[in-house]
């Protein structure tokens, strides 16, 4: 019997990735926690929930994105199509 067996991303990991991704970000930028929050309108506890034990809003995460000029990579979210089968693919190359 063969089993496949996925490699997915528990909520939690890509929650940990997002805010460790925003951290770096942050940093990449030069700006302090205080200076983000006060930037993003985040409130600093929040941000430092979020880079500590990575929970925050959708609402607080876009504000985040926007002060850190990244709100384009909401973008990608949902981006790739789900494809049924190998027919819909070839169906869609060919248009």
């Amino acid at each position: 019997m063969n089993t496949i067996v996925l490699e997915q991303q528990t909520p939690a990991e890509i929650a940990k990735t997002i805010a460790t991704t925003v951290r770096l970000r942050r940093k990449e930028h030069g700006f302090s926690q205080e200076e983000l929050s006060q930037r993003s309108g985040v409130s600093l506890g929040s941000l430092k929930r979020f880079e500590n034990r990575h929970e925050i809003s959708l609402k607080s995460l876009i504000k985040l994105a926007i002060a850190l000029d990244a709100e384009d990579d909401f973008a990608l979210l949902f981006a790739r199509k789900h494809y049924q089968s190998i027919q819909e693919i070839i169906d869609e190359q060919n248009r």
